[in-house]
């Protein structure tokens, strides 16, 4: 008789210890697939993040280098204090990192300020500044006015709208197809105030040179998030008075010296593992000493630290109930190794090879490890999900009280912004930007990160693998003993 029917009839024929070792080894198994499942998962969801969440390169003024320049000038010259001078972006240099290989779009920010004629501004007590003045505009001293200027290419490239935190609400945002016009988009809270809706027009009148008005044609109301706390100090102004037009019409606000700059250019990369060699290849296009390329993929770079720890949790899963389950199974077989000496004894006294005699119980758990593999294989895709979840959640809570203290840190109301014009040029500081800038990102892209955990063919492969291994560690562990079993012995005692 082979050692594979006798295999069979062992197992048939002593049926409850069979189904104890099919329960046993259907619990190992279903872990070790839980764990698989879950490290596939989150390679998956670190290969999605590179679609879903924003990497950026931002082109902005070295402010680093002027300031050497500035304190240079101070060393030498006692006469005068010199001023922070940095230098508008060029658009033709930005154009030249926007055909550079993974770089999808880019968005123009600049930021300026006007003042409001002929309608209200919104006033809190915090600010200094002459909002609720209808025609008055409200302009201080500094040329700072209460209307907070704030141009950009697409305002869908603005961090806060892509982060969903502000909506458009009415008509439509800034698009490229605004350039040269004077259209805008203004906040809910505003637009209530002065009744005003899409098609309307306002006025702004300049707060620098000739200070011109311009009539301003409304294309969309947008509402702020609710979180955006209000500017405070001198010359600050409520959130709600800020509005967004082209980069084009900020910079003719702004005066002629500034046409086809802008404060900063964001650029958006396609794939943020290839954020570095954008910046790389970038800064070989434009002059160093005047500008600066900075990378933001603090998005893609949370998530993807959140999946190696999730990654790392079910690579340590699949081997401690890998190394578990092969100590619990090398102690069952041996147990019933024990149990059937005299069987053993008969065989070898018959002629039965010992190698055979091993082979037989190596049969009898592959039977078993087979119908224990498809058990777990229903089981395993609802004992990952559960397992998953929690410790996505887990990871996501960490995150998110990392992201919130970095913030918290930061800026008051939140920054994110594009760079700040600063004193550009040695002209007046160009008035208040709007929380949320012209960054593109994705601040919500930790708390939508989900494991999708299917079990595959592949899946059941290697966790087949997996088994065999452990079958194979366990029967030579416990197997040790047969080799060194005498025939006669064994039927003696």
């Amino acid at each position: 008789m082979n050692f594979f029917k006798r295999a069979w009839l062992n197992l048939t024929a002593k049926k409850g210890r069979s189904i104890l070792l099919v329960l046993v080894t259907s619990a190992i198994m279903l872990f070790v697939l839980a764990g698989l499942l879950i490290r596939n998962a989150a390679d998956t969801a670190t290969s999605n993040a590179k679609k879903s969440v924003g990497a950026t390169v931002t082109l902005s003024a070295n402010r680093e280098a002027a300031f050497k320049k500035m304190r240079s000038a101070t060393s030498t010259s006692k006469s005068s204090r010199p001023k922070l001078t940095t230098s508008p972006v060029k658009l033709s240099d930005a154009k030249k990192i926007a055909k550079l290989s993974n770089v999808s779009s880019y968005n123009a920010t600049v930021s300026t300020s006007a003042n409001a004629k002929g309608f209200d501004t919104i006033s809190t007590s915090g600010s200094s500044t002459g909002g609720g003045m209808k025609g008055m505009g409200g302009s201080s001293s500094s040329g700072t006015g209460d209307i907070s200027i704030t141009g950009v290419t697409n305002t869908s490239s603005v961090s806060t709208f892509e982060s969903s935190s502000s909506k458009i609400t009415k008509g439509r945002g800034i698009t490229a197809s605004d350039e040269g016009t004077n259209n805008v988009v203004i906040e809910s809270e505003l637009a209530k105030e002065d009744s005003l809706s899409v098609g309307d027009t306002i006025k702004l009148k300049a707060t620098t040179g000739d200070k011109k008005t311009y009539t301003m044609k409304i294309v969309g109301i947008y509402k702020a998030s609710s979180s955006v706390s209000t500017q405070q100090g001198p010359g600050s102004t409520d959130v709600s008075n800020s509005v967004y037009t082209s980069y084009t019409f900020a910079n003719t606000v702004k005066g002629s010296k500034y046409k086809n700059t802008a404060d900063s250019v964001t650029f958006a990369i396609s794939d943020p593992a290839k954020v570095s060699s954008v910046k790389t290849s970038g800064k070989q296009l434009i002059n160093t000493s005047k500008y600066s390329l900075s990378t933001d993929d603090s998005s893609y770079q949370t998530v993807k630290s959140s999946m190696n720890n999730v990654k790392s949790f079910a690579d340590k899963i699949v081997w401690l109930v890998a190394i578990a389950g092969t100590i619990i199974l090398a102690l069952i077989i041996i147990l019933m190794i024990r149990e059937r000496r005299y069987e053993i004894g008969v065989l070898l006294s018959l002629g039965e090879s010992r190698w055979k005699i091993v082979a037989q119980f190596f049969a009898e758990m592959v039977m078993v490890l087979i119908v224990s593999v498809v058990l777990a294989g229903f089981g395993g895709k609802f004992v990952g999900n559960k397992l998953g979840d929690q410790l996505v959640s887990q990871q996501t809570t960490t995150a998110t009280t990392t992201t919130s203290s970095t913030s918290q840190q930061g800026q008051p109301g939140g920054g994110g912004g594009g760079a700040p014009s600063g004193n550009t040029g040695g002209s007046k500081p160009s008035g208040n930007m709007p929380s949320g800038g012209g960054q593109t990102g994705n601040a919500s892209a930790t708390t939508d990160t989900n494991l999708d955990v299917n079990v595959t063919v592949m899946d059941l492969v290697e966790l087949g693998g997996f088994g065999l291994a452990i079958m194979f560690l366990s029967i030579m562990l416990a197997s040790g003993g047969i080799l060194r079993l005498q025939p006669k012995k064994v039927l003696i005692d």
